[in-house]
């Protein structure tokens, strides 16, 4: 008779368990389907990249006029103008040959200096618009804007849209004496958006630049 009990008593336990595990297995498969059916109705606002935040200095500028050089400009004084002697490995044709380095933004603006008399003025064009035109495999878009500024000096700017290693450059040229080339590079991995910010704030550098610049006679 007691084992009859105990029998009875081990299957009414053993249904109440499986009654009480069912009850559980439905209550968070009805919480997990509340949260999905939730989730479809909400709208869901997708968080942009973050980056670092960067400290802007104050725009202020000072003269480039050195003894010998054939041009002079204005450059910001959180800037520096290195002489440059080598070009990729090579010593450059001319003395005059410069970088404005920006430290702070690990960016330098590369100018080149020519002579038309010693190159023909319409190949040093081709040239430049040849240099820009690499870019085309990571650009989406190059333009290039005719330039005429308040000192008399002409040329064309372009502006390179994409991952691309330097996104604004310019040419000057009073077409029979002189011929530069100015073009802004970082020393990091190009990337459109993570350089976009500083991008602009050197591009209202380069205009001033260009916008002051001088030819000595």
């Amino acid at each position: 008779m007691k084992e009859a009990v105990n029998r009875r008593r081990t299957t009414e336990d053993g249904r109440q368990s499986k009654k009480n595990r069912s009850t559980i297995v439905f209550t968070v498969v009805c919480g997990l389907l509340t949260v999905v059916l939730f989730s479809c109705n909400s709208t869901y606002t997708p968080k942009p990249k973050g980056y670092f935040k960067i400290d802007f200095p104050e725009k202020k500028y000072q003269v480039f006029d050195q003894a010998g050089y054939p041009y002079s400009f204005e450059y910001p004084v959180y800037a520096t103008v290195v002489k440059d002697s080598t070009f990729f490995g090579e010593a450059t044709e001319n003395p005059w040959w410069i970088n404005v380095d920006f430290p702070q933004f690990h960016g330098r603006i590369y100018i080149s200096y020519k002579d038309p008399q010693k190159y023909n003025i319409d190949t040093l064009i081709k040239q430049t618009f040849n240099l820009t035109g690499k870019h085309t495999s990571k650009a989406y878009s190059i333009e290039d804007t005719l330039l005429a500024t308040p000192n008399g000096v002409h040329g064309v700017f372009f502006t390179v849209g994409g991952d691309v290693a330097t996104a604004n450059q310019f040419m000057l040229t009073d077409t029979t004496k002189h011929f530069l080339r100015g073009a802004l590079y970082f020393d990091a991995t190009p990337n459109t958006d993570s350089l976009g910010i500083v991008n602009r704030f050197l591009l209202e550098d380069m205009k001033h630049l260009i916008n002051t610049f001088k030819w000595r006679n």
